[in-house]
């Protein structure tokens, strides 16, 4: 029996021998994927950072670009001098108005007129308009524009196809219309008719000018003679089948560009004028 053991003994060490090599191999296959791993997501952090960076300084432009347009408003309303002295509160009134707008529309604002022009057409728009109805139909679209406010409405809602006669159930609209007109006496108002290309002629109507023409005084007579509202400050106005929306290729199309624009005209003197009357501002 003693025969056998240095031998069993030394197959023993040799297996043992083997089974430690063959775990050390595989424990640095292991670390090789593990380092391998490491590695991939240190890249991937690195352009998580580097990500973070651009943003915080697209952010960080944004905030200079604003407040570069808070410094420019702030200017123009310092340039405030042709005759008028502003107080603290109107100041502050300004401010928080044009606050309020959108900073793309106000950078189009290259002067003291068009900054107040903007603020007198938002406060329109948020304290008339955006409580009655006009914004909640597809046919009337409300915007914007160059320190204007637009309100477009298609020509279905007031009058007969080729007629320029106000249709019954258009006065309800009229009416709010003539409320808003009423309610900001510095605004006048421009309407304007608009007329697909579809030629007409007809014993009452010459042709696409005269139709926009007429549609557009029947208005403007209407809120004179049944609303009372002061002729001066009404504007009627014909642009034909000049200025259309879309391309006239289709019914779809001249039906958008059938209609009637009324635009909102914030005058300044008025609102000056009625600054003053508050007090918010001194005239020399």
């Amino acid at each position: 029996m003693k025969k056998f053991i240095l031998p069993l003994s030394i197959i023993l060490l040799v297996a043992t021998s083997c089974v430690s090599k063959k775990k050390y191999s595989e424990l640095k296959t292991k670390y090789s994927e593990t380092k391998g791993n490491l590695q991939k997501l240190e890249l991937k952090f690195d352009k998580i950072d580097r990500r973070v960076e651009i943003y915080n300084e697209k952010i960080n432009s944004l905030k200079g670009d604003n407040a570069n347009l808070e410094k420019e408003n702030a200017l123009k309303l310092d340039m405030l001098n042709d005759n008028v002295v502003i107080s603290k509160e109107g100041r502050a009134l300004m401010n928080k108005t044009l606050s309020k707008i959108d900073p793309k529309k106000l950078a189009s604002a290259k002067t003291l007129k068009d900054s107040m022009n903007l603020a007198v057409s938002y406060n329109i728009v948020r304290k008339t308009l955006g409580k009655t109805e006009f914004n909640n139909s597809d046919d009337i679209d409300i915007n914007i524009e160059q320190t204007l406010v637009m309100i477009s409405v298609s020509d279905k809602l007031l009058f007969n196809s080729g007629s320029y006669k106000v249709k019954n159930s258009a006065l309800e609209l009229i009416t709010k219309l003539a409320d808003i007109i009423e309610s900001e006496p510095s605004i006048d108002v421009m309407i304007e008719g608009h007329t697909d290309s579809k030629t007409i002629s007809n014993i009452a109507v010459e042709d696409n000018w005269d139709l926009s023409v007429k549609r557009a005084t029947s208005i403007v007579r209407l809120l004179q003679n049944k609303f009372n509202i002061d002729g001066s400050r009404l504007i009627a106005s014909g642009r034909g089948d000049t200025q259309p929306l879309y391309p006239n290729t289709s019914n779809e199309n001249r039906a958008k560009n059938r209609r009637t624009r009324i635009v909102i005209l914030p005058n300044l003197n008025k609102f000056f004028a009625l600054l003053a009357e508050d007090g918010i501002i001194e005239k020399d």
